[in-house]
């Protein structure tokens, strides 16, 4: 199931209330976002497929266990800093989704070896898109939790896990195979706010779960 823009406005609408986050930022981290990847190779939705069946990666502590566990399959799709995680693997993912947070080496390297990044602006992360948006010369879509246009995409979603998801429904998945995600245990790191970080995951599970229509599978190790 697609999530056009008018169904993700009231559910960001809450989301800005639950954090108490001001639209504004997001809007002008977006006009940013915009203006600092105009001349890149920005990709349309007509230039995008996916596999059926999809592999999406979370950062969560039992990534490597997960993968253990059930083999991946179809697309992969790493979420931001899963990507650092996978290189150690020796996975490397056919698209990643990322905010900019996190370890940034691994993901601008995925760029630079094909994979398509969809770069998502938001409240708080305008002077890490001013620091390395413009590193990623792999084909990009610009994506915003606001108001879309022609040049910036919004498929619903509010973490980089979440937002992978509604992506891939976005562009047909069927079967979504769901590694590295606990949304119970969030995972330490440096800086993070643990509070936050579990009402995130809680939306996070929101989004992918109770908003997943019947037409799309998703499955999860545990």
């Amino acid at each position: 199931m697609r999530m056009l823009p008018n169904d993700w406005e009231p559910l960001y609408k809450e989301i800005l209330e639950d954090f108490g986050y001001d639209r504004s930022y997001d809007e002008s981290s977006a006009r940013l976002l915009k203006a600092t990847m105009l001349n890149s190779c920005l990709l349309s939705d007509e230039e995008i497929t996916i596999d059926k069946k999809v592999t999406i990666f979370g950062g969560g502590d039992c990534l490597e266990k997960d993968i253990k566990a059930m083999a991946p399959r179809g697309t992969l799709i790493a979420a931001g800093a899963a990507t650092s995680k996978l290189k150690v693997l020796g996975i490397v993912p056919d698209i990643v989704v990322t905010d900019l947070d996190g370890e940034i080496g691994p993901q601008i390297e995925a760029s630079r070896a094909g994979a398509i990044t969809f770069l998502h602006a938001h409240g708080d992360n305008s002077e890490l898109i001013q620091s390395y948006a413009q590193e990623f010369i792999g084909p990009v879509v610009l994506t915003t939790q606001s108001r879309p246009d022609n040049i910036l995409s919004n498929y619903g979603g509010f973490t980089d896990g979440d937002r992978a998801v509604c992506i891939a429904r976005h562009f047909g998945a069927k079967k979504i195979l769901l590694l590295g995600f606990d949304f119970s245990n969030p995972s330490e790191k440096a800086g993070t706010d643990r509070k936050i970080k579990a009402m995130k995951l809680r939306w996070a599970k929101r989004i992918i779960f109770d908003l997943n229509d019947k037409g799309t599978s998703i499955e999860m190790p545990r």
